[in-house]
């Protein structure tokens, strides 16, 4: 820690304001079983822009920002053995496992009690404080590892070694669309090769769905969504069909393309009532429905219970995935060529334009992923 600044930038949340303020604090120590990464790109996401809107309750001052790419450049004194030394290259992962859990030592990380109650909801890590202050030493609450900022620190369980051939910038974008989409079409969904998918809403995460379950060996891919240049992008991605929602009945558009029958699977990446509902009939019998989006707390969705009784129709949730098993999946995807990191991030901002990225997400005038580049 000695060779390191003493300050750095950080992109803070600091009031009802939807606004980011870009501030100089103390760069963070590491604790044992964490690492001080020095952030080269942190990717742009709509949960973000929940908390900034405050449809998803979070304390201020915040630093968020729950993807990124960098370099470890220190491991907090006390720490386990670890595959992981300073001077690796990384890829950050959303979810950061306690790893002593009832649901992490069952392999389930996406379940991970003590991130939900630690971190979702107070901003620490697990010894419940953060590692982020303001120079007179106000606390920081941290949103995941708050990797928007020059420096975060996160836990050694929620990193992959990122090789050396995939973009560093681009690379941000695996830690929360990426893994989110593995874990809505392989871990929720249980995709097999020949079977059906529409992807109802294709922003970051949804286009991300749409090159996984390619991956997987969907037999077709249908995108739905309003922005034309969306389900554009959603086709260059491997959408086979795409279904413009602002102009055409969704659900019926869905089943004319599967000849009547529906799609094995349908997953809703946005988080609203009226798209949930869409995708429950968008569903052929036996199908599963994997809903992804975050809603504004208390939303809710109407379901018909009798086609789901009698066709043998599940709802399931997807938070992500299972961080220290699935996050190398998604970093070996991205290096076979199958999640293509060129076409998954459309927009890069730099730093100091932090504001500018949330704002133009918050517009809809992103397709695809976005990422903020630090260096």
């Amino acid at each position: 820690m000695s060779q390191l600044p003493t300050s750095m930038r950080a992109a803070i949340l600091r009031d009802d304001e939807p606004r980011l303020q870009i501030t100089e604090i103390p760069v963070p120590v590491p604790g044992p079983g964490e690492a001080l990464v020095r952030v080269t790109a942190c990717g742009v996401c709509h949960t973000d822009l929940h908390v900034m809107k405050s449809e998803v309750v979070f304390p201020r001052p915040a630093v968020l920002g729950h993807e990124i790419s960098g370099t470890v450049v220190a491991i907090g004194a006390g720490s386990a053995a670890s595959a992981l030394s300073v001077g690796d290259a990384v890829v950050g992962g959303f979810i950061m496992p306690c790893t002593e859990c009832d649901a992490c030592r069952a392999g389930r990380d996406d379940l991970c009690g003590p991130f939900f109650s630690h971190n979702r909801l107070n901003g620490h890590l697990y010894d419940g404080t953060t590692r982020l202050a303001d120079a007179d030493g106000t606390p920081i609450a941290m949103y995941s590892m708050a990797g928007l900022a020059e420096y975060a620190v996160v836990p050694l369980a929620a990193l992959a070694p990122r090789p050396a051939g995939l973009d560093p910038v681009n690379a941000a974008v695996l830690g929360c669309a990426g893994m989110t989409a593995y874990g809505a079409v392989v871990r929720a969904a249980g995709l097999e090769a020949g079977m059906s998918v529409a992807v109802v809403a294709v922003g970051g995460v949804g286009s991300s769905i749409v090159q996984v379950a390619r991956a997987a060996g969907a037999s077709t891919i249908i995108a739905v969504d309003v922005d034309a240049g969306k389900l554009e992008w959603a086709r260059a991605l491997g959408a086979d069909h795409t279904v413009d929602s602002s102009s055409t009945e969704p659900v019926a558009a869905v089943r004319e393309l599967t000849g009547g029958r529906g799609v094995d699977v349908a997953i809703e990446a946005l988080g609203r009532a009226e798209t949930f509902a869409q995708a429950t009939r968008m569903l052929a019998d036996g199908g599963t429905m994997v809903a992804v989006g975050i809603a504004a707390t208390g939303t809710t969705a109407p379901v018909e219970i009798t086609p789901l009784v009698r066709r043998s129709q599940r709802i399931v949730g997807s938070f992500g995935a299972r961080t220290r098993v699935d996050l190398p999946a998604v970093v070996e995807l991205a290096s076979s060529g199958e999640f293509a990191l060129d076409r998954a991030v459309s927009a890069r901002y730099d730093f100091a334009e932090v504001d500018r990225a949330y704002a133009d997400l918050a517009a809809g005038r992103i397709t695809g992923r976005a990422v903020v580049v630090m260096e």
